[in-house]
């Protein structure tokens, strides 16, 4: 086992164990576990992109925004939070547009603050949010450990090699595979699994957080960079390790949403996302 293996599996067991931590205890301990997330999301997107360097006032009214968010949600303001995000978006796309920037600032404004948002409201304040959590957890980390193992040992034909080049077929198939299996089992730990929705919303949590690795990936290669950042022993920065769970946490907040429009019963995120 290589040293950078090894530092790899001990920053995740002790990143794992926060997290976990955190979940079990809810409240504004999670809310600020996500805020944490979310603005190292932006700090570490705006560095790579050179968002920071563009236009430095830009830079620090994203950093307004975030920490608006942030503030938002840690201090029991949710609702408002992602009406801030939407027109701070829009502002900022309307102000790329008209100086020829691209969409790397609005897009940052808007991945970094619903990262904040979509963990935040996915865990809400309850058992069941407790268990969506859980269950999003396990879906994302069973995908990202045995993608990797699997792929290493199966090897084959590539995902997608022009952006993440180490990434095959086979690890994407069996963590997928294995993201079923481990959401549908935290999920049965706690109640009956009775509901096909349950296995199909884990392999589409399990798709996405493929795809939001990916999606960093592209990022990264873009901007021509290893890592996002180099905070956390043997996995870079922070995006480096929650580009998975970001991607799956937008899809799964999105799942609760249309449930609930649908008229899905039950007013929690968590309940919506379980389907109960």
């Amino acid at each position: 086992m290589t040293r950078e293996l090894k530092l790899r599996i001990v920053s995740g067991l002790v990143l794992g164990a926060v997290a976990l931590a955190d979940t079990w205890i809810g409240g504004p301990a999670f809310a600020v576990l996500s805020a944490v997330i979310g603005l190292a999301v932006w700090y570490e997107w705006a560095t790579m992109t050179r968002v920071a360097v563009a236009d430095r006032a830009v830079y620090l009214l994203g950093w307004a925004v975030q920490l608006g968010v942030a503030a938002l949600i840690i201090l029991g303001g949710d609702a408002y939070a992602l009406p801030l995000l939407v027109i701070a978006t829009l502002v900022a796309a309307f102000w790329s547009r008209f100086h020829g920037r691209g969409w790397w600032l609005p897009g940052g404004v808007l991945y970094a603050g619903a990262t904040t948002i979509s963990l935040a409201a996915i865990r809400g304040d309850s058992d069941v949010g407790f268990v969506a959590m859980l269950y999003v957890f396990a879906v994302v980390w069973a995908t990202d450990i045995l993608a990797y193992f699997i792929g290493r040992a199966i090897g084959g034909p590539k995902l997608a090699p022009a952006i993440s080049p180490g990434k095959t077929w086979s690890g994407a198939i069996g963590g997928a595979v294995s993201g079923v299996a481990a959401g549908t089992l935290v999920f049965a730990a706690f109640f009956s699994v009775d509901d096909l929705r349950i296995p199909l919303i884990a392999l589409v949590l399990s798709v996405a957080s493929q795809a939001g690795d990916l999606f960093e990936s592209y990022v990264k290669r873009r901007s021509g960079v290893k890592d996002s950042g180099r905070i956390i022993p043997g996995h870079g920065g922070v995006w480096d390790r929650v580009d998975g769970l970001v991607a799956a946490s937008f899809v799964a907040l999105f799942i609760a949403l249309g449930e609930a429009l649908a008229g899905a019963n039950g007013g929690e995120i968590g309940a919506v996302l379980l389907g109960l």
